[in-house]
C-alpha cells in the first residue's frame, strides 16, 4: 500500500480526518482489531482516518511501565496493519536516528509534545520528506509554535501539521485554550486536537498518569467547532486493561458514535 505524501497532505489539509488507535502497540492482534474498528468508523461517516500507535513510549512516568515492542517489531506490525487495512499510519519518533527507518514504514512522523522544540529531531524528521505532525508541548504557547514550523520549513519540508493537546494548569492537570486552533491555523498548517491526551492527568497516579475520559466528547466537539481540521483519539477495545494511557483512552466500541457527532459539526457551514 503506497500513499503519495503530497496527496495525503492535501487530503489532511482539506479535512476532516481522525487519527486513532491504541497508545502503544501491545500486540499485533489487538492493534489490528483496533485498526479495523477505526477504518469502519471512518468509512461509515466519510472521514479520512490514520491509524496511530507507538512502538516505544519513551516518556513513561515510571521506568517499569510498559513501553512497547521496540522499533524493529513495532514497524513490522505497523507495516502489516497498513497493508491489511489500507490505512495510512502515524507513529512517534524520539531520536533523530529513528526518523529515516520509521519514515520507510510510516506515512506520518509524530514529534511528541515534550520534544517539540528539539531542533535536531525536527530537522531529521523534515529530511525524510514525510508528513510531520508536531504535538504542541504542554509548556508552549500556541503562537510559539511558529518557530517550530519555521524549523521544518527551513529544513525543506512543507508537509507540517500541529496538534493541540492541552496546557499545564498547575500540577497534574491540563486545560485546553480553544484560541489555539485559530492561532495555529494562522501558520497555514492543518491543526489537530488531541482529545484524549487533553483529559490526561500527567503523573496523576504517582507511578503513572491518570485521566478522565468522560470529558473527551465535549472537548472534541468544541475543538471541531473552534476550527480543528482533525481529531486525535487514543482508543482501545478495553481501556481499563490498556497497558498505557488507559484512563484517558476512548472505548473503541464507541468510536463510531463519536466520529458521527464530530462529522455533524464539521458539516456546518459557518458564516464567520
Amino acid at each position: 500500500m503506497t500513499f503519495s505524501t503530497t496527496e495525503l497532505y492535501k487530503t489532511l489539509c482539506d479535512g476532516p480526518f481522525i487519527i486513532a488507535g491504541p497508545c502503544v502497540l501491545e500486540s499485533y492482534e489487538l492493534a489490528l482489531e483496533t485498526a479495523r474498528i477505526v477504518r469502519e468508523a471512518a468509512d461509515r461517516h466519510a472521514v479520512t482516518a490514520i491509524f496511530k500507535s507507538s512502538f516505544d513510549k519513551a516518556n513513561r512516568t515510571s521506568a517499569s511501565s510498559f513501553r512497547g515492542p521496540g522499533m524493529t517489531t513495532g514497524l513490522e506490525w505497523l507495516a502489516r496493519i497498513r497493508e491489511e487495512t489500507g490505512l495510512p499510519v502515524i507513529t512517534d519518533i524520539h531520536e533523530p536516528a529513528q526518523a529515516a527507518p520509521v519514515a520507510a514504514v510510516a506515512d506520518i512522523l509524530q514529534i511528541p509534545a515534550f520534544l517539540c522544540r528539539q531542533t535536531a529531531l525536527l530537522q531529521a524528521a523534515a529530511a525524510t520528506g514525510s508528513v510531520v505532525n508536531v504535538k504542541k508541548g504542554q509548556f508552549v504557547a500556541p503562537w510559539d509554535m511558529g518557530p517550530v514550523v519555521e524549523k521544518l520549513h527551513a529544513a525543506g519540508n512543507r508537509h507540517v501539521m500541529l496538534t493541540e493537546r492541552g496546557a499545564s494548569f498547575g500540577y497534574n492537570n491540563l486545560v485546553v485554550d480553544f484560541r489555539s486552533f485559530s492561532i495555529m491555523r494562522s501558520l497555514n498548517v492543518p491543526v489537530i486536537f488531541d482529545a484524549t491526551h487533553s483529559v490526561q492527568l500527567p503523573g496523576g497516579q504517582g507511578s503513572c498518569s491518570g485521566g478522565d475520559r468522560r470529558h473527551v466528547p465535549a472537548l472534541a466537539r468544541a475543538a471541531v467547532a473552534a476550527g480543528a481540521n482533525g481529531v486525535f483519539l487514543e482508543c482501545h477495545p478495553d481501556p481499563d486493561k490498556a497497558l498505557c494511557d488507559g484512563p484517558n483512552s476512548w472505548p473503541a466500541g464507541r468510536l463510531s458514535d463519536l466520529v458521527g457527532d464530530l462529522k455533524s459539526i464539521w458539516s456546518i457551514d459557518y458564516a464567520c
